[in-house]
């Protein structure tokens, strides 16, 4: 699957190999620069998908990079086991542990029984995608506010898996809510 790119055909999605570490493209631009004979600049929003840091590089036209040996396949979270987070392979039905240090935050959003997309890189599961909704319920709120509308101010809640977020006046506990997991916000009830 490794091979070689030109940088001018990277795309939002695409990944590519630097170091021997893969990075996900975030964001690409071009810049054509007015001089002649200037090289185009092509600048890459990229995250490590090993490390999860996100950063700027930039790239002369015509550069190459690297195509990993990468892939993604559906999996599923499975449960927590300390500081651990066990993931099942839906091809393989082999189970794996990501860390808390790589799943970071994202931990406050896994469920049981959760659909992600594993990252595997060089045969191993590196990383996960989460979906871009999930469904929670509001364990502890304040009380319900009368009077209060939709466009009324929020107020704090938590949900069964600990996260803490703002959420309208108007909710209550035990009430499900849709969560978007990459701004980690309240979207609307379930």
């Amino acid at each position: 699957m490794a091979g070689v790119m030109v940088v001018n055909d990277l795309k939002r999605g695409e990944i590519f190999q630097i170091d021997d570490a893969p990075f996900e493209v975030i964001d690409v631009a071009f810049q054509t620069p007015s001089a002649r004979g200037a090289n185009m600049l092509v600048k890459v929003k990229c995250r490590n998908l090993l490390t999860g840091q996100v950063f700027d590089k930039s790239f002369r036209g015509g550069d190459k990079v690297e195509q990993p040996d990468f892939e993604r396949r559906s999996g599923q979270f499975l449960y927590a086991d300390g500081r651990d987070f066990v993931f099942m392979d839906k091809e393989t039905y082999d189970q794996v542990s990501l860390s808390e240090e790589i799943i970071g935050d994202r931990k406050l959003l896994l469920m049981d029984g959760l659909d992600v997309i594993l990252h595997i890189y060089k045969g191993s599961v590196v990383n996960v995608d989460l979906p871009q909704v999930v469904e929670q319920t509001i364990v502890e709120c304040e009380p319900v506010i009368k009077g209060a509308t939709a466009q009324a101010q929020s107020k704090t809640a938590r949900t069964e898996t600990g996260l803490t977020i703002q959420v309208p006046s108007y909710m209550k506990e035990g009430e499900r809510i849709k969560i978007d997991t990459r701004e980690v916000r309240y979207i609307s009830r379930a």
